[in-house]
């Protein structure tokens, strides 16, 4: 899907007890507790004033309307929105925004430093058997969703809308505005699908570090870093197991597949399939595998803690502006089982491949 998804009108559906419309910040921590269908109205979030979704009841929907806006909060911290919950539906009405002011922070620097800006613009935390649909979010400051710890949640029908953090701005050096402008960060959930989304973006478009049973689906991905596995290692939990990519486009982006993990950590990541994924103007990597990220930066001198299996290329096309078509630099004897079927790139040049023994696809 080249364009974002058409707007599909939603109706408060929750538990069936109250309806409850809340136009003003201060009424929703009430709306939370006792009421199980949520309209949010125009609202909007004074600084340093989370939208916290945290407390709703079993079943609950929650909807916005209108336009959702914050006040600045220079705090890396800070998180303007936290959903968790238990079988409860997220979405937006026809013709809502949820707007993240991210002009008011960007700096070309992103989480790396400058002026301190809210890290993680929506986080989904402990939140089970539910789904996010139909949201449309625009300029946010650094990454978008933050999910975590999630089981059998749904994500379909979402616009992240970044583009005006391509420009410089008077802060940026000459550099685009935004940066580290992850769409989704996905760790320590299981049974995910996140599906019929559009994104565009200045850094990975998905990013998955830990989980099981991750279905990415009939994503458009435009400007960032693409799809991605990692990085793996350092963290609290560093497995992977069982994530698919499929029928997705990655557009005018740095890399189109990538599985990247740190050098000198543990980890383990198994049963990757990227499939009919089609990519253009890719300028550094089509399809990139790692294993010497340090410091957020390739050392190319790779380890073999982490362990990389069963990962499958089938259908994975597309063409370069620039770069590598393949790239693969993998520890000693820590890859294995890659299998590469109907996968053609072009356009790069010098790929290099030290794994699997017969070289690059």
């Amino acid at each position: 899907t080249t364009q974002a998804p058409v707007p599909v009108q939603s109706s408060v559906a929750g538990n069936g007890g109250t309806t409850c419309t809340v136009t003003e910040y201060a009424s929703i921590s009430s709306a939370v507790a006792s009421c199980s269908n949520i309209l949010l109205s125009n609202v909007y979030a004074p600084a340093s004033s989370t939208i916290d979704l945290t407390g709703l009841q079993t079943g609950a929907a929650v909807i916005f309307a209108g336009e959702t806006t914050f006040g600045d909060t220079y705090d890396d911290d800070f998180d303007p929105i936290v959903i968790s919950g238990t079988d409860v539906t997220i979405t937006g009405e026809e013709g809502h925004v949820i707007n993240g002011n991210g002009e008011a922070y960007w700096d070309g620097e992103g989480s790396n430093g400058g002026q301190d800006k809210p890290d993680h613009f929506i986080v989904i935390k402990d939140m089970y058997n539910s789904s996010i649909e139909n949201l449309y979010i625009l300029n946010w400051p650094v990454h978008c969703f933050e999910i975590e710890n999630t089981e059998h949640l749904t994500i379909s029908g979402l616009t992240l809308n970044n583009s005006a953090g391509d420009a410089a701005n008077s802060k940026s050096d000459g550099d685009p505005a935004a940066h580290n402008t992850d769409g989704f960060d996905i760790k320590q959930s299981d049974y995910l699908t996140l599906s019929n989304s559009w994104v565009h973006n200045q850094d990975d478009c998905v990013a998955v570090t830990s989980g099981t049973e991750i279905v990415i689906d009939n994503l458009y991905c435009y400007g960032g870093h693409g799809l991605s596995i990692g990085s793996i290692g350092g963290k609290s939990d560093n497995t992977v197991n069982g994530v698919t990519f499929s029928n997705s486009q990655v557009v005018d982006s740095e890399n189109g597949c990538r599985i990247k993990s740190n050098a000198g950590d543990t980890g383990e990541v198994y049963n990757i399939r990227y499939e009919n994924i089609t990519m253009s103007g890719i300028t550094d990597y089509g399809i990139d595998i790692q294993q010497d990220y340090e410091n957020g930066g390739a050392t190319g001198d790779p380890t073999n803690g982490v362990k990389i299996e069963n990962v499958t290329f089938v259908d994975v096309t597309g063409t370069m502006s620039d770069g590598k078509d393949y790239y693969i630099l993998c520890g000693d004897g820590s890859c294995s089982n890659f299998v590469f079927t109907d996968v053609d790139i072009t356009g790069g040049s010098d790929d290099s491949c030290n794994y699997p023994s017969s070289g690059c696809p």
